[in-house]
């Protein structure tokens, strides 16, 4: 288990979590109709000392820590202990964030002044400034095992809970070697990226040395996440884009995707991989 500081200000939090998954009639191919589970959607909207920053539509099942991950990873505010409670009001749709140092914590027009919709699933956003600071970051070398990664996509399967019984969710993952540390499903991958940056944020868990997985394509926003959580490298199942290549080779991040089975592409990184589970060629 990580090291925890119990003498860390932490905030005040709400358990409001959602039940992932909602039950619905549907008709099959053979005009049969039966009860099925759907994935849960529901606009949150984060508000900062009264100030509104975004709404973020989510599974609802870890509203506070994706809060919390929101705020971390677009970098508006950058200590923990800055932040006194998070509690969320579903009646309003809406999760409250009170600071400690109220409007000194940010300098809000400059922050809120310009945001970017980015390609993640129901549109994430981020501003100009998260951009802009991520080039300061260089991510460190670190080896990777092959056969960890094939421990690993072997292992996720069994964390896709929400995905196996409804569909239509994405899943993330932090993992130490071939150990899962933390997986969060939502309706984006953004968002359970954020959510798993809450967690982090709250139990104070270094990025160094880890991996993180992602069921989604890797675009520069997940790149940015990665980054700004201090992880090294990334993980994904799907593909990737151009302009999520050319950051992970500005801050150093070994970038892995089309990862099934026993395949995967390494985009980024390749020197760092340890070649110790080679598959037999046909």
């Amino acid at each position: 288990m990580p090291f925890v500081d119990t003498k860390r200000k932490i905030p005040e939090l709400s358990q409001a979590g959602l039940s992932p998954t909602h039950t619905v009639t549907a008709t099959d191919e053979n005009g049969q109709r039966r009860e099925v589970e759907v994935a849960g959607e529901t606009p949150l909207t984060l508000k900062v000392d009264g100030r509104e920053i975004v709404t973020l539509m989510t599974l609802g099942g870890q509203p506070e820590a994706l809060a919390l991950g929101y705020l971390r990873n677009q970098r508006l505010i950058q200590r923990i202990e800055d932040i006194r409670s998070v509690r969320v009001d579903w009646e309003r749709e809406t999760v409250f964030v009170e600071t400690r140092g109220g409007e000194g914590v940010f300098d809000r027009e400059r922050i809120l002044g310009r945001r970017i919709v980015t390609t993640g699933c129901g549109q994430g956003t981020i501003f100009s400034c998260t951009l802009n600071d991520l080039y300061d970051i260089r991510l460190p070398d670190i080896p990777i095992q092959q056969s960890v990664i094939y421990d690993l996509l072997a292992g996720l399967s069994r964390h896709n809970q929400v995905y196996r019984s409804a569909g239509a969710v994405h899943g993330c993952a932090l993992c130490r070697d071939s150990e899962v540390l933390l997986f969060v499903e939502d309706v984006g991958r953004h968002n359970a990226a954020d959510a798993i940056a809450g967690h982090m944020w709250l139990d104070d868990i270094p990025g160094e040395g880890t991996i993180f997985y992602t069921t989604g394509r890797l675009t520069s926003e997940m790149v940015m996440k990665a980054g700004q959580m201090g992880i090294p490298v990334l993980l994904s199942r799907s593909g990737i884009t151009h302009m999520g290549l050319e950051l992970a080779q500005a801050i150093n991040l070994t970038l892995i995707a089309r990862a099934k089975g026993r395949h995967f592409l390494i985009y980024n990184g390749v020197e760092n991989m340890r070649w110790d589970a080679v598959p037999e060629r046909d």
